[in-house]
């Protein structure tokens, strides 16, 4: 399945925003009462020794922060950031729960 535009867009951010060593972007907006097609949810998987010794709030105000324009674009971020030591040691990206008004 290829990107939309607004997916490849945080794909082009955070690709030059960040030191990544893993990006994973999930377009999660088929789990909501979107139309289909739709970019509005998405989880963000990333891992960048650019999270070494910062918090999670600090690390959510980073990719934010990178995305700030296209934020008004985006209905629904989750985010799950790692530094390189957290993704080996626990790869594991949690299941979003279904939308319950789907």
């Amino acid at each position: 399945m290829s990107s939309g535009p607004i997916e490849t867009q945080i794909i082009n951010i955070l690709s030059s925003s960040l030191n990544l060593l893993s990006l994973k972007i999930i377009n999660e907006s088929s789990m909501h009462n979107v139309p289909e097609g739709s970019e509005s949810h998405f989880k963000i998987v990333a891992v960048s020794d650019d999270f070494n010794n910062l918090s999670s709030i600090q690390r959510h105000k980073l990719i934010y922060k990178s995305l700030d324009h296209l934020m008004n674009k985006i209905h629904a971020l989750s985010i799950h950031t790692f530094n390189e030591k957290e993704f080996k040691s626990n790869p594991i990206i949690l299941d979003s729960p279904e939308c319950a008004n789907k």
